[in-house]
């Protein structure tokens, strides 16, 4: 296939160009060129802004792509300023499951869905849900719920994915305890950690999205992708402990002593575990064993680390927490 892919530089979209190139597609990247990987899979690129690419709609015209992907429209505008240049073909695009009022939920510590959560669960109320967080690459008018209102509408697969991690992983979601590890840490304060939030690694996700591009089923519709288990946080993190061959205790404190890092292991109000049947049944999904693939990323960071040292900062931070154990 032809396939005109916006954005796909870093993390999960790198990943799902390399998978289209090892299959053999022929790939034009659009992209700024600022996460280019060096050295890369030799693919065509066209260097712009996502809001220029009307200046280049002859470099478009002439790649006629048989298929598109969209993997970094955040806001309404990132969709409208490329949906009248890009050809009307099959197309996948990336979407996140903070679409859910149970996300909402999940941030603000009230039980407000059921789970799991499917695709026709009650989508989020408020709007903007990173406006004022001051966050890098995320803008105030971040907003999923308006990209695949108007992807939707063209007709596209909208694949809403969870917590996504794996190699490439800017976030890093594994160092929280990752960086003890490397810091000779032998205790970790941890709330009660049963949290169920279902994810995703990132091969599995590459996965899904080009099963979306194959299968003509799910056009028009959106698809949740993610583990088909999910253990709580503490039982995650106790994976990424023994992935590591490492030993570092757990040690249960008062949730009013854990800092930021850490909150995530509290006891929620809001699940947020959801449902793959649609992507089972329509793309035939299949991911790994979410224990294989957390080790397969443990590994990776472990040989990549981060320049993040652990600092006299955190040791206070952790000893703190743990002496009100």
């Amino acid at each position: 296939m032809r396939v005109l892919v916006l954005g796909g530089t870093s993390f999960i979209g790198r990943r799902v160009v390399e998978r289209l190139h090892e299959r053999g597609d022929q790939l034009l990247v659009v992209h700024r060129g600022h996460h280019e990987p060096q050295p890369w899979v030799p693919v065509e690129h066209l260097r712009t802004d996502r809001h220029a690419l009307a200046d280049h709609a002859n470099t478009i015209h002439a790649f006629s792509a048989d298929a598109v992907i969209d993997t970094c429209a955040l806001t309404e505008g990132d969709v409208a300023a490329v949906v009248g240049v890009l050809p009307d073909v099959p197309t996948v695009v990336l979407s996140s499951q903070d679409v859910y009022q149970a996300y909402t939920g999940m941030n603000t510590n009230q039980c407000e869905s059921a789970v799991p959560i499917t695709e026709d669960s009650e989508l989020r109320r408020d709007r903007y849900p990173h406006r004022g967080s001051g966050v890098e690459g995320i803008p105030d008018d971040y907003e999923k719920l308006d990209v695949e209102r108007l992807w939707l509408e063209r007709g596209a697969v909208v694949l809403r994915l969870p917590t996504v991690y794996g190699q490439h992983d800017w976030q890093r979601r594994e160092d929280a305890v990752l960086r003890r590890i490397r810091a000779g840490r032998e205790q970790m304060p941890m709330g009660a950690g049963n949290l169920l939030w279902t994810r995703a690694h990132v091969e599995d996700v590459a996965t899904g999205v080009l099963a979306a591009l194959d299968v003509r089923a799910a056009d028009g519709t959106a698809v949740n992708l993610g583990e088909l288990q999910t253990v709580p946080i503490r039982q995650w993190l106790a994976q990424i402990v023994r992935a590591a061959g490492a030993e570092l205790e757990f040690v249960t404190v008062p949730e009013s002593a854990l800092h930021d890092e850490l909150v995530i292991t509290s006891a929620p109000a809001q699940h947020l575990l959801v449902s793959m049947r649609r992507a089972e049944e329509l793309l035939g999904w299949d991911p790994g064993s979410p224990e294989r693939r957390v080790a397969e990323s443990v590994q990776w960071h472990l040989a990549h680390p981060p320049e993040l040292p652990w600092t006299a900062m955190d040791t206070a931070a952790d000893e703190a927490a743990l002496a009100r154990a």
